[in-house]
């Protein structure tokens, strides 16, 4: 039961998380009807599958995304036991729900015509944006995501990596369908740009850097970082692996402007210091966003 969350019904959270669901498929199924659909994309997971089979025998991409959902879910109840709870199951039915809206309502029309690649990066955004806000109400997209969590049960392999497999494969079963190589390579393209996308729903676009400096002159360096830039340090302890030298490793975490600023004051005291500068995706902590304040916005 670890994997389902319940807020309390009808408090500040559960409206929020319920919203989240909501408004994220929305903003898939846009993305789905309006941009992917009418080219032919099929960027993994049951809708993937649902786009073929529209265009091949016309059947609803809601409708039938939908009738494999279901058994899917059952499926997986019955092998991995109840990881589903009430919110993935509000999603899987608003998402059907949203897109058999648009296709009555819109159609089946390209949104931006004769651009298939412009078309696919914007679909690839947009379903990103609505499956990361699917992702922060801790619900799941279903589908394609219980295949690999129940072969993933029986070959241990990774999830994600699995994941990566299934997508793949239905991506290549366009190919076969629709004998046009662009699909599967444009798909793949989709595929990439939704998961970026989560990837910044998530966790936010962050401007901040990781530093590893080495530096006989660590201490200098280091009080600059401290008095000068009013940001945290500490140091570590090392041996060097060419000449078994002890040497001091300072990890502090800038922002670009801090960061530009201690290169300048690095090349001034010690030009043959030693720099590593990693993107940090999140920070928390004193001086960067709380841990409270991640916990409650989310």
């Amino acid at each position: 039961m670890a994997f389902i969350t319940n807020e309390k019904r009808f408090s500040t959270k559960w409206f929020k998380a319920y919203s989240l669901i909501i408004v994220g498929t929305f903003i898939m199924a846009v993305g789905f009807v309006l941009f992917i659909s009418p080219y032919k994309f099929a960027p993994g997971g049951v809708y993937g599958i649902a786009i073929v089979l529209h265009h091949i025998f016309g059947f609803p991409i809601g409708f039938s995304g939908l009738m494999m959902d279901i058994p899917l879910t059952i499926f997986g109840i019955w092998i991995l036991g109840p990881r589903f709870g009430a919110k993935t199951i509000t999603g899987m039915l608003t998402l059907p729900a949203w897109m058999t809206l648009l296709e009555y309502m819109y159609g089946y029309e390209a949104f931006v015509p004769d651009q298939p690649l412009l078309s696919a990066i914007y679909g690839g955004v947009i379903m990103g944006l609505g499956l990361g806000l699917v992702f922060k109400s801790k619900a799941t997209s279903g589908g394609s995501d219980i295949i690999a969590m129940v072969i993933g049960k029986y070959t241990h392999m990774p999830l994600g990596q699995l994941m990566i497999y299934v997508d793949s494969a239905i991506v290549l079963i366009s190919w076969i369908a629709f004998k046009d190589p662009l699909i599967p390579l444009i798909s793949w393209v989709i595929i990439f740009i939704t998961g970026k996308v989560i990837d910044i729903v998530l966790e936010g676009m962050s401007y901040d850097k990781t530093l590893f400096i080495i530096s006989d002159k660590h201490k200098q360096i280091g009080d600059i970082i401290v008095n000068d830039l009013k940001r945290g340090s500490t140091y570590f302890n090392g041996l060097g692996a060419y000449n078994d030298s002890e040497r001091t490793l300072i990890f502090t975490v800038l922002n670009r402007r801090e960061m530009t600023i201690l290169m300048s004051h690095i090349l001034e005291i010690d030009p043959n210091a030693f720099v590593t500068v990693v993107n940090a995706n999140e920070v928390l902590g004193d001086g960067f966003r709380s841990l409270k304040e991640k916990i409650e916005d989310e």
